[in-house]
């Protein structure tokens, strides 16, 4: 009678041991991948909201200087936007200033989402040129 050959309980757990080490690295690496496509959809979505807020500003009103704020999706992302006069850090202060001259507007637009982190956090700069008849009596 010849001996059987089979496996012994100590491989199979050792085995067994191995799989759920592998599983448990593959999982994790899976978690963050998912972790990291979600940040990527929000920061998208944030990035459509701002540059849709950002194309509606000062159409079909006055832009003035000033800081306002609101909300997207319900709640989900925050936003506020600042904007004051530009001025040209290479000009001289005592520069003459055309009263009648387009003005330059600084944009500043941040939007945030969860917690508000450095990672969920955007923010947009942009400059708009406005009419002088259009500051309602502002001057830069």
């Amino acid at each position: 009678m010849g001996r059987q050959r089979g496996y012994t309980l100590i491989e199979v757990l050792v085995a067994f041991a191995v799989l759920a080490l592998a599983l448990a690295l593959l999982l994790g690496t899976l978690s963050g991948g998912i972790g990291q496509v979600r940040w990527a959809a929000d920061a998208g979505r944030a990035a459509l909201h701002a540059q849709s807020l950002l194309a509606d500003v000062g159409v079909g009103e006055t832009l003035q200087p000033g800081r306002s704020e609101g909300v997207f999706d319900e709640g989900r992302y925050r936003w506020s936007l600042e904007v004051a006069p530009w001025t040209d850090p290479a000009s001289a202060p005592a520069a003459a200033v055309d009263p009648f001259a387009p003005t330059l507007l600084a944009l500043r637009l941040t939007v945030l989402w969860g917690e508000g982190g450095p990672r969920e956090r955007l923010q947009l700069e942009s400059l708009r040129l406005v009419q002088p008849g259009d500051l309602g009596g502002v001057s830069p």
